[in-house]
């Protein structure tokens, strides 16, 4: 059956146009041509096709620079899984240079035939792993927010991905049901009583693969940004030491995790340094440099993600 109305929609064109760009291997003079519009249009189109997701475009060539990055920081930090993405450029969001390879390294547990319990954090970055992975069958796996999905106003976090995920993959899959911080420790303790909350916990604590996004603690902190703590609590983790966060909980900068602040009212489970089993950070650009720091110094991820501009100055700090 015909639409009902034949006009092609905005992402209809952009779509197109990004579809003969990264695929046809049109020149934006040839895209012009074909769409019969101007080529200032079809360079706006073929932008927009990227910066919304339509067009999914994944490097199948290593650079050989970036393979010498990820072998230093595997030998300077003693990770085990390590990926660098060549840089977008200063005014680049660097989450779109490393998402497709997030995404393919998650992809990569989710290929294997044999049960696995994959833990998730959340964040925009791990969002954008998400929007670039590919749709497959997996529902061996299980799939657990480290995390609590309830926002301080009772609606879903907006960065939750358990859901988004298990939609793609056909998955099992266990959302945290306690807020992300509570009002106090009492009313924590209390969530973290109940029986699904601890059936969720346990699964979580005993996740095979972990996957977290890396949270800076500066004045732009994203905990800060989504609401979930106020200028007062970061003013005064800041000055306890805080430089960066995974799945909520707060760390300083040698990769310890504060004992105050609100840390004492965090919901999930925290990624423990030193895990026998993959965790795996996904994080780039320079403001997250301290926080990715700390995380791989105590271990609390062992292995990243991230561009060669981060990887750079991840190598040249002391």
């Amino acid at each position: 059956m015909s639409r009902a109305d034949p006009d092609p929609t905005p992402q209809d064109e952009a779509a197109r146009a990004g579809w003969l760009s990264y695929v046809g291997g049109l020149t934006q003079d040839e895209i012009a041509t074909e769409l019969g519009i101007s080529r200032q249009r079809a360079q706006r189109l073929v932008s927009r096709a990227m910066a919304e997701g339509l067009i999914h475009v994944r490097l199948h060539h290593r650079i050989a620079t970036c393979l010498d990055l990820e072998a230093a920081l595997k030998s300077r930090f003693g990770l085990g899984r390590v990926r660098v993405m060549p840089s977008l450029g200063p005014q680049a969001d660097p989450v779109r240079a490393i998402a497709p390879a997030a995404a393919e390294e998650l992809e990569r547990f989710l290929g294997q035939p044999d049960p696995l319990t994959i833990g998730l954090g959340t964040g925009r970055a791990m969002r954008a792993m998400v929007d670039a992975m590919e749709r497959l069958e997996a529902p061996q796996h299980r799939l657990v927010s480290l995390i609590g999905n309830i926002a301080p106003d009772g609606s879903a976090s907006f960065f939750d991905v358990v859901m988004r995920i298990a939609d793609k993959v056909n998955a099992p899959h266990y959302p945290m049901p306690v807020p992300v911080i509570s009002p106090t420790e009492a009313e924590n303790a209390a969530f973290h009583a109940l029986p699904p909350v601890r059936r969720v916990v346990e699964l979580a604590s005993n996740a095979d693969v972990v996957f977290v996004g890396v949270g800076q603690m500066s004045n732009d902190a994203p905990l800060l940004q989504d609401g979930f703590v106020t200028r007062a609590e970061l003013d005064e983790m800041q000055a306890g030491g805080a430089v960066g966060e995974v799945a909520g909980w707060v760390f300083d900068a040698e990769g310890r995790y504060l004992d105050f602040g609100t840390n004492r009212r965090t919901g999930g489970v925290r990624v423990a340094p030193g895990l026998d089993r993959p965790s795996i950070g996904i994080a780039a650009g320079a403001a997250k440099v301290p926080a990715i720091f700390g995380a791989m110094k105590s271990f609390i991820i062992n292995g990243l993600v991230t561009d060669e501009v981060t990887a750079t100055t991840l190598l040249a700090r002391s």
